[in-house]
């Protein structure tokens, strides 16, 4: 029977689905009836003889290290932990896989399930009689895994730990490192194993008796378990929502998060049967983002009209309260009934009078943000200097051709717009409004939706109506122009401060070189 030699515990996820407290620590950071979830796990791991114990971080990881002094644990760094999935982290720690216990820093095990001998490589579970998210499997007769899939109403689901034999994890390796495509980045570790049980060694199916093993995917689940959570959930983020509404712990329910933002991280929160949505700052953006003028900016837009979901700022911290729209769309680019509406908007917005002391200044700003990126990595931005000066020269231009600056959002791609069904238009996320060119908001509308010139005139002209002349349509080209490279400057910048921008990073220095040439 094969000697239980390591114990890797993944820890490197930044656990989305258990928003609101996963923004402020990692979940195997989360105290559990008075333990810490990954404090519980090394020490039963301690218990049973097994000492070599590899942690691999990655969200937040600095909140960890005390760990390394406190058990003497191996701490391992997964750089891709916000890009890639956790076959990544892994092979991190592929020279600790072989006769080691797999585990997740999320798990509860209420019993100690762990031994200094294993005597074949299995993955935990138990049987369930209704739907589950889990991985279920099918055994045979000798408890060997013969298929995995989701989805069904019953059956035995994968939960917890998993114990790997040195041959079960060389090969599993091999295979992992021979996804030249990432094939699996996105993907857990047990849907590799699935594609490749025929050719894996044997993985057994170890079943635990209900309630043995826990993992906490939502907060909700931890409220059930841990009732403390009800009244008191430790949670600062809550705290904010509890001054704000004037309730309590308990009030607050039913968290969902939103799709992750460019700039900050949202979820939805119910309170008394309605919902609203809390704003959470990403990291760095204080150092470009000024939280008094984006309140000011939201109280105007919502005197207007423009936004009426605007609730609560916090100007020191760039926390956010909005009220929930359910049913709402996008703009369509394609369709020139969508434009009008959105222009409708913007003309409203531009002409509303509202006079401000601060601004988007898409030449300086990006400028500003290339010295910070000069200061973290010298030499980042010799590709882009001819790029960055024909920027310049038309930017230059502009200065002095009559173009008055007006109250702008700054932010105009088709995420930010809300379509409700009567055909009301709001327009939401303030963070880069203020006095600035017109030519900002009417370009980035062009950039998102990567029109060409012959579509970018037209949405110009519809914009200006019997104002059009040659002289101002070249104005907002420029300003095309212009606002594609701030905020691919600004890409860069939030890439240097942890993000993933993704293709956008890239749209926008296509649509800056395109409306530069």
């Amino acid at each position: 029977m094969p000697s239980v030699k390591h114990a890797v515990i993944l820890a490197a996820g930044a656990a989305t689905r258990f928003i609101p407290l996963s923004l402020e620590q990692p979940k195997g950071l989360f105290e559990v009836n008075g333990e810490k979830l990954i404090e519980r796990q090394i020490r039963q791991l301690r218990e049973a003889g097994i000492g070599d114990i590899t942690l691999v971080l990655g969200y937040k990881r600095e909140m960890f290290t005390y760990l390394e002094e406190l058990f003497g644990v191996r701490l391992i760094y997964n750089p891709a932990y916000n890009t890639k999935n956790n076959i990544e982290s892994l092979l991190c720690a592929r020279d600790y896989l072989e006769d080691a216990y797999i585990c997740s820093s999320d798990d509860y095990f209420l019993e100690n399930p762990f031994r200094s001998e294993e005597p074949c490589s299995f993955y935990a579970g138990e049987s369930v009689n209704y739907a589950s998210k889990e991985m279920f499997v099918s055994t045979d007769k000798n408890g060997v895994i013969v298929k995995m899939d989701k989805g069904r109403q019953s059956g035995k689901i994968l939960l917890g730990h998993s114990f790997w034999t040195a041959d079960f994890a060389r090969r599993f390796i091999e295979i992992a490192l021979s996804d030249t495509v990432g094939k699996y980045d996105s993907s857990y570790w047990e849907w590799l194993v699935r594609d490749y049980l025929p050719v894996l060694p044997p993985l057994h199916f170890k079943q635990y008796p209900k309630g043995i093993i826990y993992e906490f995917d939502y907060f909700e689940e931890l409220r059930t378990f841990d009732t403390k959570y009800v009244e008191d959930s430790r949670s600062r983020i809550i705290g904010n929502i509890c001054s704000v509404f004037h309730c309590t712990d308990a009030d607050v329910v039913d968290f969902r998060k939103i799709s992750e933002g460019l700039t900050n991280t949202s979820f939805i929160f119910r309170i008394a049967g309605a919902d609203y949505i809390y704003r959470h700052p990403g990291d760095g953006t204080s150092a470009i983002i000024d939280r008094a003028h984006e309140r000011t900016s939201l109280e105007k837009a919502l005197e207007l009209g423009i936004d009426p979901t605007y609730i609560y700022i916090d100007v020191e911290e760039g926390w956010k309260i909005s009220r929930y729209v359910s049913a709402f769309r996008e703009p369509d680019y394609n369709s020139d009934e969508d434009s009008a509406l959105v222009l409708n908007v913007l003309r409203k917005l531009h002409n509303s009078g509202v006079s401000l002391p601060y601004g988007l200044r898409p030449w300086e700003d990006a400028c500003e943000m290339e010295a910070i990126l000069k200061e973290k990595a010298p030499g980042c931005f010799e590709p882009y200097e001819e790029l960055k000066r024909r920027i310049g020269v038309l930017y230059r231009e502009t200065l002095g051709d009559g173009v008055k600056t007006c109250f702008c959002h700054g932010d105009t791609y088709k995420h930010n717009w809300m379509i409700k069904p009567g055909g009301e238009v709001v327009l939401i996320d303030w963070e880069y409004a203020g006095e600035s060119d017109p030519g900002i908001d009417v370009g980035y509308y062009i950039v998102d939706a990567m029109y060409d010139r012959e579509r970018a005139k037209a949405f110009i002209r519809a914009y200006l109506r019997e104002q059009w002349t040659p002289a101002l349509e070249k104005h907002y080209l420029i300003y095309t122009a212009l606002i594609a490279w701030y905020w691919f400057v600004w890409a860069l910048y939030r890439e240097s401060c942890g993000a993933s921008i993704g293709e956008s990073l890239n749209n926008w220095l296509k649509m800056a070189r395109y409306y530069s040439a």
